[in-house]
């Protein structure tokens, strides 16, 4: 059974369900508040119920557009009666356009993808929340290689577009429509700490073609002035920067930086462990221990000085685009000297107002 759900204009989810194939019933309901969470919640749920009830033991959901994988999840585990099994957790796109999505300044609103006029995310952001969420990404082409009848994998955007995608979602099988898809690949607890704020996972090979990761550590705080200048060139020609820092005007703050094409963000996450009163978790934040990943998490080991305070870096994007000599020099050149830490961080300002959030 595959079932289809669609929010479209006026809080309608149009939904449809397919057995081998054919279509087996069409129907709309009109919600009340046609967020995307409601249509979650008050059609996707009850209809996994109502099939699972009528012996349908084995459903293939299709989310309507800007639903993340994140939220499906967490309304089924709240919403049904007797626990679900989640198998694999897909995205689907065409990997010659994921390029154009990422550095896309409309909102998916704008951009037609949803019904929604404040969901305010770019297709990028959603995109690689998705990817960071998903186990299985299967590559299909577009309408306009369907309208002009051409191989969509022999085109050169369709080669970037995979090698883009194998920096983005290291760990993420890749498969064509047609493909045979593993089966339990689909890890909750993994897929949460790929995609929590401040987690940097790198590929182990971070880049040999067109597009390539560069990633640094630097132990001592940033300086907030020097880091607000260097800010600007470090997201320049990145298509994604993530990481978490350490700024001295802000020196208790664990602050998550996410830059995905045009918009870059910064937010609080709590204090560090050292702030905290708590030493350092064994296993850090990386994978399960004993099962294998494509990517590591790149963790600074517990500082006898510093804890597990300091700021990690990874920045994704075209080779030429991207000086990693430059990058590693940017980040340094924010660190804090010897000297100014022996001056402490009282009298410097806090240009981000980052300290106000704890």
């Amino acid at each position: 059974m595959v079932v289809l759900h669609d929010l479209l204009d006026g809080s309608i989810v149009l939904r449809r369900i397919f057995r081998d194939g054919q279509l087996v019933e069409q129907a709309q309901t009109a919600l009340e508040h046609g967020c995307l969470s409601c249509t979650v919640r008050l059609d996707v749920v009850p209809t996994a119920e109502r099939l699972e009830s009528s012996g349908h033991d084995h459903v293939v959901l299709g989310l309507p557009p800007g639903v993340s994988v994140e939220m499906a999840v967490a309304e089924l585990k709240r919403g049904l009666r007797r626990a679900a099994v989640i198998d694999n957790a897909v995205l689907a796109i065409d990997p010659s356009g994921l390029e154009d999505h990422i550095w896309d300044k409309h909102t998916l609103y704008e951009s037609g993808f949803t019904a929604m006029p404040e969901d305010d995310r770019t297709s990028g952001e959603f995109l690689i929340g998705e990817l960071g969420h998903a186990d299985t990404v299967m590559v299909h082409a577009g309408l306009e290689a369907e309208l002009t009848g051409l191989r969509p994998d022999s085109s050169e955007a369709w080669a970037q577009g995979l090698e883009l995608l194998g920096q983005l979602a290291p760990h993420a099988a890749v498969s064509a429509s047609d493909d045979d898809f593993r089966p339990g690949c689909y890890d909750g607890a993994e897929a949460l700490a790929r995609v929590r704020r401040g987690s940097v996972r790198v590929p182990l090979e971070q880049g040999s073609g067109r597009f390539r990761t560069v990633l640094h550590k630097v132990e001592r705080p940033l300086h907030p002035a020097r880091f607000q200048q260097a800010l600007p060139r470090l997201a320049e020609g990145s298509h994604w920067m993530r990481g978490r820092l350490w700024i001295a005007s802000a020196a208790r703050v664990r602050i998550a930086v996410q830059g995905i094409g045009p918009r870059v963000w910064l937010e609080s996450t709590g204090e560090w462990l050292a702030d905290a009163g708590a030493g350092p978790v064994p296993g850090g934040e990386g994978p399960q221990h004993g099962k294998a990943h494509p990517d590591v998490d790149a963790v600074l080991d517990w500082h006898p000085r510093f804890g597990d305070r300091g700021t990690v870096l990874a920045v994704t994007g075209r080779e030429e685009d991207l000086d990693a000599a430059e990058i590693r020099a940017l980040l340094d050149g924010c660190a804090l000297s010897e000297a100014e830490m022996r001056l402490g961080f009282a009298g410097l300002e806090d240009p981000f107002e980052l300290e106000s959030t704890l």
